[in-house]
């Protein structure tokens, strides 16, 4: 006991030190992260704890019902009186859910079968048994009535329609009061917006760091923090890149998967790390193209350029 509950000290004990480990290592959000991590992690031990100290409780019982009976049995043998067993109230109302026959009445049930010496008992099914059953019956027949008959209750199939319908009806409404932003190739232009940015940089880090690292210094796809690039480096070149994807290479279309705020959002945040000269960066590729002030003006404190992943 002593042992376990130190065990279980030193993992409470050395989970924060875990949990700062890990949540340091990785941008992406993790349960680790939760800041009532710690508070899960006593309940768990205050409910282990109390689990074992049920557990002892029960087995301190059990040893002090032991002892009682050795004490009763010594005292009869003193006294030269027989005792009688008496069952307990578990142990009556055991038996009465079972139908168990007491040893001394097998007899009764005993059948004339004879394997061998092995000999068979007429023993049947628990009352408890035959009783749920008898209840599975019963509710087959109210399922049936409900669903079936009487139609009183949708099935699960008339649930789902339901709930489809529903959908459509308030895709509908959030189409007809919605405000559509119109961002296409042609008419995108850079957004400086705090919060759109910070959507763009969460979309880089789930989509795009896999090719093109978290920082942009690439990997398997270009570097995106120098002034060289393939396909252009203008907002409009890069908002386009997005969409279609470039043939021929790890670059899908994303048109379709992500809506075009969110396409524009991304590639504006794209423009924020020209010039964060991450470390180890990929050699520059493709041509030089100097970005145009105004797409330029992005707030560069929005830049972290140890916290970014690629993905284009």
């Amino acid at each position: 006991m002593k042992k376990l509950i130190f065990l279980l000290s030193l993992l409470i004990g050395t989970t924060p030190a875990v949990v700062a480990q890990t949540s340091g290592s990785t941008d992406a959000p993790s349960f680790l992260d939760d800041p009532l991590l710690s508070f899960y992690v006593i309940v768990v031990f205050i409910f282990v704890i109390a689990l074992l100290v049920l557990l002892v409780a029960v087995y301190m019982l059990q040893v002090l019902n032991i002892m009682v009976k050795q004490g009763e049995q010594e005292k009869a043998a003193r006294l030269g009186i027989e005792i009688k067993p008496t069952e307990s109230a578990w142990q009556k109302m055991w038996d009465k859910w079972n139908a168990l026959k007491p040893l001394e009445k097998e007899a009764d049930i005993l059948l004339d079968h004879n394997y061998d010496g092995i000999r068979e008992l007429d023993n049947h099914l628990p009352p408890w048994w035959k009783w749920l059953f008898y209840s599975t019956i019963g509710f087959a027949v109210v399922y049936l009535f409900v669903f079936n008959v009487f139609d009183a209750l949708p099935s699960q199939l008339q649930e789902y329609e339901n709930e489809v319908a529903y959908a459509q009806q308030e895709a509908i409404k959030y189409k007809a009061t919605a405000k559509v932003e119109d961002i296409d190739g042609k008419t995108v232009e850079a957004t400086t917006d705090a919060l759109a940015l910070a959507d763009g940089k969460q979309t880089f880090l789930n989509t795009c760091s896999t090719c093109h690292r978290k920082d942009g210094g690439g990997d398997i796809g270009p570097n995106l923090t120098d002034q060289y690039w393939l396909h252009g480096g203008s907002i409009k070149n890069i908002f386009k890149i997005v969409e279609y994807g470039v043939a021929g290479t790890n670059m899908i279309a994303w048109e379709g998967v992500i809506s075009r705020e969110k396409m524009r959002n991304v590639s504006s945040y794209i423009l924020t790390l020209q010039g964060s000269n991450p470390p180890n960066p990929k050699k520059p590729e493709g041509d030089l193209f100097k970005i145009e002030t105004k797409e330029m003006k992005i707030d560069s404190a929005k830049r972290d350029s140890g916290k970014t992943q690629a993905a284009l």
